[in-house]
């Protein structure tokens, strides 16, 4: 019993000691060139609020001094990689309906920024990509998109969930880049690598399927979040791990390491007291700090702005944000 006891006592002893986040309030893994989701309503038309009883937030996304003081914020916090919501995608393979209008006048707002709509849907119900002719139809509104507004960087895909080796995703992001038009970027809101605290397929993608991916991209914004983490030292841990093997995984194309800003309290996949803004920041400044910050490292993401809070901004600027 005694011996018993003993072992408890260490193993309880190291879990105190151990550390294996990193508080840093220098900026030095700030380069200046974060990102972050926004809320489907900057781009959306009138169907979407209509559809979802949001005509309430009219004034929100389309009051020019909303706009300002969103541009404003993203400057503050060097955000330069802007992600409107553009989803799902429906049936037939068509974007949801966007405002021309009120997309143009975003557009001018965030002059300077990239603003990359993020697109894509469920996989299977929305997203559609084992067939060809869904497919075909999805890259062609995507390019009728870039085409209406040139001053769009470019198009994030994210199909969820998407098991790792999933050949048709692949199949889709090539033809995706066939139709869009050049100098365009295509981003990926990717997968982390797999875990045994969480192993399951259709949310991690094994090495030889996220740099298949990372080739066929421009951007990999990893979401490396939603693991069902129970521990924050393990969460940290996990996230000091992941940021080290994307940063190698990704073919040499620039990695946004995606942090949770959210509060799903109450479901099994994510604990808003273990995964948040800080644990997840402290387990990447870990993961940095490991070796010389690699030339594909661009910095984080944020998910996301509209579940951000006056706290968490102030956190990010103490603990990621370099002063100026």
């Amino acid at each position: 019993m005694l011996v018993g006891l003993l072992v408890v006592l260490l193993v309880g002893l190291a879990m105190v000691l151990w550390q294996p986040g990193l508080e840093v309030r220098d900026g030095r893994h700030d380069r200046g060139r974060n990102g972050i989701w926004l809320a489907h309503g900057w781009m959306g038309a009138d169907e979407w609020f209509l559809q979802n009883r949001k005509t309430n937030q009219f004034g929100r996304y389309r009051d020019p001094e909303s706009l300002r003081q969103l541009v404003e914020k993203m400057r503050r916090h060097h955000i330069t990689d802007l992600f409107p919501h553009l989803c799902p995608a429906d049936p037939a393979g068509r974007l949801p309906a966007w405002d021309p209008v009120r997309t143009e006048r975003f557009l001018d707002a965030t002059a300077g920024f990239r603003v990359i709509p993020w697109i894509g849907g469920p996989r299977g119900t929305s997203a559609r990509i084992h067939r060809p002719e869904w497919r075909a139809a999805y890259a062609a509104d995507v390019r009728l998109l870039l085409e209406q507004h040139p001053r769009l960087a470019g198009v994030q895909v994210n199909v969820e969930p998407l098991t790792s080796g999933d050949p048709d995703f692949l199949k889709f992001l090539e033809e995706l880049r066939r139709a869009m038009p050049p100098g365009r970027i295509l981003s990926v809101a990717a997968y982390p690598p797999p875990t045994r605290w969480q192993p399951s397929e259709e949310v991690h993608w094994d090495e030889s399927f996220f740099r298949a991916v990372a080739e066929r991209s421009d951007q990999m914004a990893v979401m490396m979040y939603d693991v069902g983490q129970q521990s924050s030292k393990a969460y940290q841990h996990l996230m000091a791990s992941w940021t080290a093997e994307v940063l190698a995984w990704s073919a040499g194309k620039p990695v946004l390491l995606g942090l949770p800003a959210y509060d799903d309290a109450g479901v099994g996949y994510h604990d808003p007291k273990v995964e948040n803004l800080q644990t997840g920041l402290r387990g990447i400044h870990r993961g940095l700090s490991k070796s010389p910050l690699p030339d594909n490292y661009q910095g984080v993401v944020l998910y996301s702005d509209w579940e951000m809070d006056e706290a968490e901004w102030t956190l990010f600027r103490e603990e990621f944000v370099k002063g100026e």
